[in-house]
C-alpha cells in the first residue's frame, strides 16, 4: 500500500499538468450533466416494513385519489375576549374568509368550519381547510398573496387568525454551513501554517472534490430518486473530509520537506504514509455510511451511499490532486523560515530538542506520567455527560417545536387549545371489512371498540369506499402527538385487533402522521443494534488490517461509545430537556427526531476512526521503527495532535454552520455532530487513548500468531520507504518506474 501511494504520489507531482486537467475535465464533465438533468424528486418516499405504511398503502388501493398531494391551508380563528366565533363580527370574518378564498388562484376547496365540526365546543375557536389543486412546491406566489390577503382581512376585524399547513411552509432558510465552514478553516489553516498556499491547497481540493459529488449527485438524482436531503448529508460530509484529507497530506509533505527531501521525493513520502492513513480513514467511513442500508429505509441508504461517495471523491482528490498541486507550488506551502533557507529544529527520539517542545510533546508526556487518574477522570466526565441519553425519546419535532413567532406554531397552540392537545395529530385508521359478513356492522364495531379505548376523545364517521368493504376513520387522542401516552395508546389500538378481529371478521391497522413517526421511531430504534454491529465489526477487522493489533482497535471502539453515548446524552439535555436551549434557539423541548440518533452515529464512527488512524497510525509508524511504546505515543503526538486538532475544529465548524439552516431536525443533527466531534478529537484521541496506551504498553501492539499470519501485510506506515538519509535516493528512473508499476497495479 505504502509503496504504491508512494509512487502514485510521485507521478501525480511529475505530471502535474496532466493530472489537473483530468480533474478538469471531470468537473466539468459531471458538472454539464448535472446542468442537463432533470429536477431532484422530493423527500417523501415509502417507510417499508412499518404498520403505518401499510394502512397508507390499503389507502391508496381502496380509495383513488384519496392521498392526493396538493397542498392545504389549516385557518384558526379565535374570537377576541368572551365573543363566540359563531356570533357577530367573528362569524363575518369566518364567511368572508370562506368566500374570498374560494375564488382564489389554485384552491381546489374551502371547508366552512359552519358547515361542519370546525367549532370548538365552548364556541371560541373555529378552523377552515383550504385544499390546492397543485402540490406544495407548486403553489404560486399569486395563490400565497391571497391566502395572506384573505387572513390579513379577518384580522382586521379583531379577531386572532393563524394558519398551519404545507402552503404556508415558509421557503427553508439557506444556512452559511459551507461558508462558515470554509471561512473557519481558511483562518484555522492559515494561522497553523503561515503560508497561504499551505491554506489555499486543501480549501482548493475541496472545493474540486464537493463540485464533482455534487454535480454526480445532481446528475444521477432523477435517475435514482436522490433527492436534495442526499445532496445535503454529501455536503456537509464532503466539505469536512475533503479539507482534513488534504490538509493530512500537505502537513506531512511539510515535515518531509523539513526533514531535508527535495520536492518530488517529499511528495511521494507524504502521499505513502500519510495517504495510506487517508484511504483506510476513509474507507471506515464510507463503511459506516454505506451501513445505514442496514436499516431497511430507502431514504436513508440512499443518504448513506450519496455521502460515501463524496467521501470516496476526497480521497481520490487528496491522493492525487494534492501531490499535483505541491508540483505547482513546493516551496509555496512551506514556512516563511524553511523557504528562506532558515534553521531547522532538529527532534532527537522522543521528541527531545534543544528548542521547547511543542504542546503536544508535553500533554502526551503529562498522561504518560499519570495514566490512571487521566482515564478516570475521562471515563467519569463523559459518563455524567452520557446519561440523560437514557431517557431519549424519538419522534419527529413539527409546529409546536417551531419558534412562538411562526404563525404555524401559533396556529397549532390555538388548535390545541380549542379543541384539545391531541387534535393536532390524530389517528387514521382503515377498517378492512371485505371478511366480514356484514362490512358496515363490522365497521361500526371497530369504531366503538376503538372509541371505547382508554385515551381517545372521539372517532368520526367511517367513510366507505366504492365497494363499500373498506373503511376510513379518525381517531382523535387526548394526548399530544409527541407525548409517550400518545404511544402507548397506539399500541394499545393496535393490541386489541386480534380479539376485534376474532368478534368481528374485519381487520384494521393504522396510520397517519402521528401513527407513522411513532413507527419511524421504533423501526430506527430497532435497527441502531444490528447496524452497529455491522460496521464495528467490519471497521474492527479493517483496523487490524492497519495497525496489526487486537487491543488498539477494541480501545478504538470504546472511545468511540465513550463519545457517542456523551454526545447524544448532550442532545437529550439540551433539545429534549430543554437545558441551555435558548442559547441554542430550541424554543420548545421536545422528542430527538427518529433519524438523528443512528445518522449521528454512522457519522461520528466514520469520524472517529479517521481521528483514530491519523493519530495512532504516527505512534505504529515510530514503533515499527524502533521506538519503545511510551516514546512512540510522544511521537505521534508530536507529528500529529496539532493536525488533529486543526482538523477537528475545521469540522467542528462545518457542522455548527448547519446549525443556521433554521429547521430544528438540522439544527439538532449540526449540534450533535459538533459535540461529538469535539468529545471524541478533542477527549477520547487526545487524553483517552495516550491513557490507554501508557497502561498497555508493548501489549497494545499484541497480534495472536495465527491472525499475524492470516492477515496480509498493508504497510500503512511506510515501513517499506525506510528511512533513508534525505537527499536524491538511489531509486531507477521516473518514469521508467512509475509508468512500469502503474501498468502492473
Amino acid at each position: 500500500m505504502a509503496t504504491f501511494l508512494y509512487r502514485l504520489g510521485r507521478f501525480a507531482f511529475r505530471r502535474r499538468l496532466s493530472v489537473v486537467l483530468l480533474w478538469a475535465a471531470v468537473l466539468a464533465a459531471v458538472g454539464l450533466a448535472g446542468m442537463s438533468a432533470g429536477d431532484p424528486p422530493d423527500d417523501s418516499e415509502s417507510m417499508p416494513g412499518i404498520e403505518a405504511q401499510r394502512a397508507f398503502d390499503l389507502i391508496e388501493e381502496r380509495f383513488p385519489g384519496a392521498a392526493a398531494d396538493g397542498a392545504d391551508a389549516r385557518v384558526v380563528f379565535v374570537a377576541p375576549g368572551d365573543e363566540k366565533i359563531t356570533e357577530g363580527a367573528g362569524r363575518g370574518a369566518v364567511a368572508a374568509f370562506v368566500r374570498d378564498m374560494a375564488d382564489a388562484p389554485q384552491v381546489a376547496t374551502v371547508a366552512d368550519p359552519f358547515g361542519g365540526q370546525g367549532v370548538s365546543d365552548d364556541k371560541t375557536t373555529a378552523y377552515a381547510t383550504v385544499t390546492y389543486e397543485v402540490a406544495e412546491a407548486d403553489v404560486s406566489g399569486a395563490a400565497k398573496a391571497a391566502l395572506d390577503n384573505a387572513v390579513d382581512a379577518a384580522r382586521d376585524t379583531g379577531v386572532t387568525v393563524e394558519a398551519g399547513g404545507s402552503a404556508v411552509e415558509p421557503a427553508e432558510s439557506a444556512g452559511i454551513g459551507e461558508v462558515l465552514g470554509f471561512g473557519v478553516a481558511a483562518v484555522v489553516l492559515l494561522i497553523t501554517f503561515g503560508s497561504l498556499a499551505a491554506a489555499g491547497v486543501p480549501l482548493l481540493t475541496a472545493g474540486v472534490g464537493i463540485g464533482v459529488s455534487m454535480s454526480a449527485i445532481i446528475a444521477l438524482g432523477s435517475t435514482f430518486g436522490l433527492s436534495s436531503t442526499v445532496g445535503e448529508l454529501a455536503m456537509m460530509l464532503g466539505i469536512a473530509v475533503g479539507i482534513d484529507y488534504s490538509l493530512f497530506v500537505v502537513s506531512r509533505y511539510r515535515e518531509e520537506r523539513a526533514t531535508g527531501y527535495e520536492p518530488r521525493e517529499a511528495a511521494g513520502r507524504a502521499a505513502g504514509t500519510a495517504g495510506s492513513a487517508v484511504v483506510f480513514a476513509g474507507l471506515t467511513v464510507v463503511i459506516a455510511l454505506a451501513g445505514l442500508a442496514v436499516v431497511g429505509m430507502p431514504m436513508l441508504t440512499k443518504m448513506g451511499l450519496g455521502a460515501a461517495g463524496a467521501v470516496l471523491v476526497g480521497v481520490l482528490v487528496a491522493l492525487t490532486l494534492v501531490p499535483a498541486l505541491l508540483g505547482w507550488w513546493p516551496d509555496a506551502v512551506l514556512t516563511r523560515g524553511s523557504r528562506r533557507g532558515g534553521s531547522r529544529r532538529r527532534w532527537g527520539r522522543g521528541g527531545r530538542a534543544g528548542a521547547e517542545r511543542p504542546l503536544g510533546v508535553r500533554w502526551a508526556r503529562f498522561v504518560l506520567r499519570r495514566p490512571v487518574p487521566v482515564l478516570l477522570v475521562t471515563v467519569a466526565g463523559l459518563g455524567i455527560l452520557a446519561v440523560p441519553a437514557l431517557d431519549m425519546r424519538l419522534g419527529m419535532p413539527g409546529d409546536e417545536a417551531k419558534p412562538t413567532s411562526s404563525t404555524e406554531r401559533r396556529a397549532y397552540d390555538a388548535l390545541a387549545e380549542g379543541f384539545g392537545p391531541g387534535f393536532n395529530g390524530p389517528l387514521t385508521v382503515v377498517v378492512d371489512a371485505t371478511g366480514a359478513d356484514d362490512p358496515k356492522a363490522a365497521v361500526g364495531e371497530v369504531a366503538a371498540s376503538i372509541g371505547a379505548t382508554d385515551g381517545v376523545v372521539s372517532v368520526s364517521p367511517p367513510e366507505f369506499d366504492e365497494a363499500g368493504g373498506t373503511a376510513v376513520l379518525s381517531a382523535t387522542p387526548a394526548t399530544a402527538p409527541t407525548s409517550e401516552r400518545t404511544k402507548d395508546l397506539v399500541h394499545d389500538i393496535r393490541g386489541q385487533r386480534p380479539a376485534t378481529e376474532a368478534a368481528t371478521g374485519a381487520t384494521y391497522e393504522v396510520t397517519g402522521t402521528t401513527a407513522l413517526n411513532i413507527d419511524v421511531g421504533q423501526k430506527f430504534q430497532d435497527a441502531l443494534v444490528p447496524y452497529l454491529a455491522t460496521v464495528i465489526g467490519l471497521a474492527f477487522v479493517l483496523l487490524m488490517l492497519v495497525f496489526r493489533s487486537v487491543l488498539v482497535p477494541l480501545k478504538a471502539t470504546l472511545g468511540f461509545l465513550l463519545s457517542v453515548l456523551a454526545a447524544l446524552g448532550t442532545v437529550v439535555a439540551v433539545f429534549q430537556k430543554g437545558h441551555l436551549s435558548g442559547l441554542f434557539g430550541v424554543e420548545q423541548p421536545g422528542p430527538i427526531a427518529s433519524i438523528m440518533p443512528i445518522i449521528l452515529v454512522g457519522i461520528v464512527f466514520g469520524l472517529a476512526m479517521d481521528y483514530q488512524v491519523f493519530l495512532v497510525s504516527r505512534m505504529r509508524e515510530a514503533y515499527v521503527h524502533g521506538e519503545d511504546p511510551r516514546e512512540a505515543v510522544v511521537s505521534g503526538f508530536r507529528h500529529s495532535a496539532r493536525v488533529v486538532t486543526v482538523a477537528a475544529v475545521i469540522m467542528m465548524a462545518v457542522f455548527a454552520g448547519f446549525m443556521t439552516g433554521g429547521e430544528q431536525v438540522i439544527v439538532m443533527i449540526g449540534f450533535g455532530l459538533a459535540a461529538a466531534v469535539l468529545f471524541d478529537a478533542v477527549i477520547v484521541r487526545m487524553v483517552f487513548v495516550p491513557a490507554v496506551l501508557a497502561l498497555l504498553g508493548k501489549r497494545a501492539w499484541w497480534l495472536p500468531r495465527p491472525l499475524e499470519r492470516l492477515l496480509p501485510r498493508v504497510d500503512v506506515e511506510g515501513e517499506a520507504l525506510g528511512r533513508g538519509a534525505p537527499g536524491p535516493r538511489p531509486v531507477p528512473d521516473d518514469d521508467e518506474l512509475d509508468r512500469d508499476h502503474l501498468t502492473r497495479v
